[in-house]
């Protein structure tokens, strides 16, 4: 019986050792011939074969498991963590993917902190697991028993979202995904950190720039205050974020704000979305260097490339947007047909937080602008060396006696004598909430 016992365990060593390294030949070799094995943990921290297999990103393994029903997608280690939480924290995206196709329950909660496998994608920074998870989340049940808002803004047992997790660790690209999708902007933690803290509360004390910069232009109030009374500015002085500091210094002008609360904003288009996105950086990156340029300290490389795509550019001198006569028109109202620059479509767009505006209209028509799409560049060289081609185009913008810029009246200005590509908008203006 002794023998017998040590056989056994000398098995599940290797069963471990193979699964952790990759070994699909020798893992299959030691479950044929003791297929019980699959049912062992590890000592401690009572881990399964799938548990290793997911956390090490063994893609192969974890396909042989799960397709042939050896093991349970959801089975729990000594903490009550999931092989989807162990991929999640490692970012093993193929792992991830399979376990999520495989069945795997995205709604499991740990006994550390109370965490779901988007908590633990958050909290390490992988954006694809991110992503991926919040996909399955819309199409799976939890959409339709939770609710897919409420899953984006899923609390751990201190009180933290996602969004809390994924600021205070200075994850930018989680940050934006997680607002994308519908995280709350202002929420308040439990007892996480500081108690009462809000993203931004987190982002300034891990002094995130990056960070800083999505939750402000997603509507990120500057005055919240935790429990303690703080606002984030006291927050990054404290900790000596003197950049941070800047931004978020209540007296400074507010940066341009993402309208989210208009309705046709949530159904654009990704293509025209992403341009007004990087319009809407790029002119905050402007306000940024201002407030910086007073204490000397350059800015972090930007996240996103401040070039003109190359389709763009060739045609550069002849879509002119007829608002700022400066930038090409990239964006098109889709009823009506008028085309503007991702800036002055931004411009227009600009609401207060506090009282979001009505819905825009078009500038040129002043019919109700209900969707908005990316222009479709064509590159003809016979249009290129066309002036009355030219000309056309730029009638199709600027009709006679339909051509309306009362609309303009209380959105950013646009200056003039500055370098093409230059940001026009002004963060002076009334379409900004003042605090």
């Amino acid at each position: 019986m002794g023998q017998g016992l040590s056989c056994r365990g000398k098995d599940e060593h290797w069963l471990f050792t193979a699964v952790q390294s990759g070994d699909l030949e020798t893992v299959r070799s030691v479950l044929e011939r003791d297929p019980d094995l699959i049912r062992q943990t590890t000592v401690n921290d009572r881990h399964s074969a799938l548990h290793i297999a997911a956390a090490n990103g063994r893609i192969e393994i974890v396909s042989m498991l799960l397709d042939d029903r050896l093991v349970n997608a959801d089975s729990l280690n000594r903490h009550k963590q999931t092989p989807l939480m162990l991929a999640a924290m490692h970012g093993k995206i193929s792992c991830v993917q399979k376990l999520i196709e495989a069945g795997a329950n995205i709604l499991v909660f740990d006994s550390m902190n109370g965490r779901t496998c988007l908590h633990y994608a958050a909290f390490y920074g992988h954006s694809d697991c991110l992503q991926t998870i919040l996909s399955a989340a819309r199409t799976s049940h939890i959409a339709v028993s939770w609710g897919f808002s409420r899953f984006v803004n899923i609390r751990d047992g201190k009180g933290a979202t996602p969004l809390h997790l994924a600021a205070r660790q200075q994850h930018p690209d989680c940050v934006h995904i997680l607002l994308d999708n519908g995280a709350l902007v202002c929420a308040s933690t439990g007892g996480y950190s500081f108690p009462g803290s809000t993203p931004l509360h987190l982002a300034a004390r891990g002094g995130s720039i990056d960070c800083i910069r999505e939750l402000l232009a997603w509507g990120a109030d500057r005055l919240q205050q935790d429990s303690s009374g703080r606002i984030p500015y006291t927050v990054a002085l404290k900790h000596k974020n003197e950049a941070c500091a800047a931004l978020l210094n209540p007296s400074s002008p507010e940066p341009l704000v993402w309208p989210s609360p208009l309705k046709f904003i949530s159904e654009l288009h990704q293509d025209a979305k992403a341009l007004l996105e990087q319009a809407l950086m790029e002119a905050n990156r402007e306000w940024e260097k201002t407030l910086l340029k007073s204490i000397k300290q350059s800015l972090p490389s930007p996240s996103h490339s401040d070039s003109v795509d190359d389709n763009i550019s060739q045609v550069s001198e002849m879509e002119v947007c007829c608002i700022c006569f400066d930038q090409e028109c990239t964006i098109e109202v889709q009823d009506c047909g008028h085309q503007m620059c991702a800036q002055c479509t931004l411009a227009l767009c600009c609401h207060n937080k506090s009282r979001p505006s009505p819905p825009p209209v078009c500038p040129f028509c002043r019919s109700k602008i209900e969707r908005l799409v990316a222009v479709e560049v064509k590159a003809d060289s016979q249009d290129l060396n066309n002036p009355k081609a030219w000309k056309s185009r730029m009638a199709n913008n600027c009709i006679e006696e339909s051509c309306s810029f009362k609309g303009l009246s209380a959105v950013p200005s646009f200056g003039k004598g500055r370098s093409h590509g230059s940001i026009r908008i002004s963060v002076d203006t009334e379409c900004i909430d003042k605090t």
